[in-house]
């Protein structure tokens, strides 16, 4: 059986599929070289451990093997199996979770929104929202000046 676009192409679905995942893994193999690899610039809770050395080598292998299932909007959680899922939405104070210089124009992005959100909550009264909200942008900046890359644009 043959997509449109094998088709066009002289493909079947089978020899489609086969490439996509050769080049998923090997886009998974050259991003985490980008965390795991020697002299990477990185920053989160998990970076100091990885830096250090005191990761298992059994870990290390699950992340390089698994670390496309990883990303998410401004990095990586790098939790194992055995950890359960990661809290997702509460990512940027997560202990596993890393990010690199690649990410900083989302932080920045991100860091924008945040300040967006602190303007309205102000305009609402919305105390306990502002106050949420300075907190990401406080973690945001220490990601950023981890990874030496300026605050704002």
């Amino acid at each position: 059986m043959q997509s449109q676009v094998g088709s066009v192409r002289g493909f079947t679905d089978n020899q489609i599929g086969k490439v996509a995942k050769r080049l998923f893994v090997r886009r998974g193999l050259r991003l985490s070289q980008k965390v795991l690899g020697p002299g990477a610039t990185i920053a989160g809770p998990l970076a100091t451990a990885l830096r250090s050395g005191t990761v298992r080598n059994e870990e290390i292998d699950w992340i390089k093997k698994n670390f496309f299932k990883s990303e998410l909007e401004l990095g990586h959680c790098l939790r194992l199996p055995q950890e359960g899922p990661c809290e997702c939405d509460l990512y940027l104070s997560c202990a596993k979770f890393v990010t690199t210089k690649d990410y900083a124009p989302r932080l920045r992005d991100r860091r924008k929104r945040e300040i967006e959100l602190i303007a309205e909550a102000k305009e609402n009264g919305w105390e306990r929202e502002v106050e949420r909200h300075m907190c990401t942008v406080q973690r945001i900046d220490n990601l950023l000046l981890e990874l030496d890359e300026p605050v704002e644009d």
